[in-house]
């Protein structure tokens, strides 16, 4: 069931909650200028797996840049732990759509790299750290290959652990998996998975996939269509640790109905104007799902 979007931080976390307060971003000037984030106020929890969800284009890769720091809202405020966000820091690391890794670099190399431009630890323990890192991935044996030696799933995978090397305090994702054919994205989500439920890392993750929401999430946020707020929060109450199994469970099915109403509202809205192809193509939705009553 939907849930009311709550601004009270919870107690007794060991950190890493980000609060997005009545949030506006708007681009250009006072005279041509794009609303892209409206009034938006969230709450990802420490210690917890929270997905955004919404229309295509609605402004939630905006949303992770300015969690990121990348960008400042042009109203409102944004915090992490209860300390507003000002810019990017380690304590916030974001993974791409698209592939960053240094193609110049072994994939060791890529995931030292981080520690040894911030001279947090000598090079040795860089190299240690980074081959504990890599075995929770699955690359050991990889370490030596350059990036386009690789899979695009091995790459997702190399990402992750360059990340998670500095240990920040929040893991953005925005849509990592896209692109990745159905089986590896389906092995990607698996490690997400695993990843998550043995380090209980406080995880922001975007994407446009359902299935992959529900599967991922604990709390799962439908964002409104452009310019974008929450519009309602759902509790993904599935019990963890988490298979593809879940997609045969009765209370899958309910989540996956309650998730496609709000999001075919905004669906309806988002192309309320939009060309005739479009329109037909919201018209034929709805007949399917009212099974042809007006």
């Amino acid at each position: 069931m939907a849930t009311a979007v709550s601004m009270a931080p919870s107690s007794g976390t060991a950190g890493g909650e980000v609060v997005v307060d009545r949030v506006n971003k708007t681009y250009g000037d006072e005279y041509r200028s794009k609303l892209v984030v409206d009034d938006c106020s969230l709450v990802a929890r420490s210690g917890r797996f929270t997905v955004l969800v919404g229309p295509s284009g609605c402004g939630k890769t905006t949303l992770i840049n300015l969690i990121a720091g990348y960008e400042r809202p042009t109203g409102g405020r944004i915090t992490l732990d209860g300390a507003e966000i000002v810019g990017p820091d380690h304590d916030r690391l974001v993974v791409f759509q698209e592939a960053a890794l240094f193609p110049w670099m072994s994939v060791l190399d890529n995931v030292m790299y981080g520690p040894l431009v911030q001279r947090k630890v000598s090079r040795a323990d860089a190299k240690a750290d980074a081959m504990a890192v890599l075995a929770r991935v699955g690359l050991t044996e990889f370490r030596d290959r350059y990036p386009k030696q690789l899979s695009g799933g091995m790459q997702r995978r190399a990402e992750l652990a360059r990340a998670l090397i500095n240990q920040p305090r929040v893991l953005l994702m925005d849509e990592p998996f896209r692109g990745l054919d159905a089986m590896t994205r389906q092995l990607m989500q698996e490690y997400l998975l695993r990843l998550f439920e043995t380090s209980a890392q406080t995880i922001v993750f975007v994407t446009s996939e359902i299935d992959e929401a529900i599967l991922l999430a604990d709390s799962l946020i439908v964002m409104s269509r452009s310019p974008t707020s929450a519009k309602a929060v759902f509790a993904v109450d599935l019990a963890r640790p988490r298979d593809i199994g879940i997609f045969k469970t009765r209370r899958y099915a309910e989540l996956k109905d309650e998730v496609l109403t709000t999001l075919y509202e905004e669906a309806v809205g988002a192309f309320s104007n939009a060309d005739g192809v479009k329109a037909d193509m919201v018209e034929a939705h709805r007949m399917r799902r009212t099974g042809g009553r007006a």
